[in-house]
């Protein structure tokens, strides 16, 4: 099997999973879960992990990870909860992935949107991964245009 550099050399050995607490779902979690206080948060498009191979140890390794679509799932409360993670935890980092379809840019306003509801100054990270599963660090502009890096 050739891999992206052209060698035909199989990687041997699993690949640790660097996920540390259940469940992820943003509809699931419990914003007062223990494992939020004082955490890296990664907050990811469902669809993110299976477009990076390398998403565990280049994305999740050291975080707390929530996962949803805001295409798919009902979306209603999802600022509400991102918005009490934020107040009743320290989160020291925040980092969204996104996939660079229209469709996911609605995860991204939903954290910031959170972010701002929170009363708290946290940077965010946006991590934008292509249909090929290349990531960028990007900004999500506009609702009609893709990322802008």
């Amino acid at each position: 099997r050739q891999n992206k550099s052209g060698n035909n050399k199989q990687h041997s050995g699993e690949q640790p999973s660097e996920l540390t607490q259940w469940p992820i779902q943003l509809h699931l979690i419990s914003p007062a879960a223990p494992y939020f206080q004082n955490c890296d948060l990664l907050v990811a498009a469902d669809c993110t992990a299976f477009a990076v191979g390398s998403f565990h140890r280049d994305l999740l390794k050291d975080k707390k990870l929530v996962i949803a679509c805001p295409k798919l799932d009902e979306t209603s409360n999802y600022v509400e909860k991102l918005t009490a993670l934020l107040q009743h935890n320290r989160v020291n980092s925040l980092t969204v992935a996104i996939m660079s379809v229209p469709c996911c840019r609605g995860l991204n306003a939903m954290v910031e949107k959170a972010v701002e509801l929170s009363g708290k100054e946290i940077e965010v990270k946006n991590i934008v991964i292509d249909l090929k599963g290349e990531m960028s660090e990007g900004k999500v502009q506009s609702k009609f245009g893709l990322p802008v890096f």
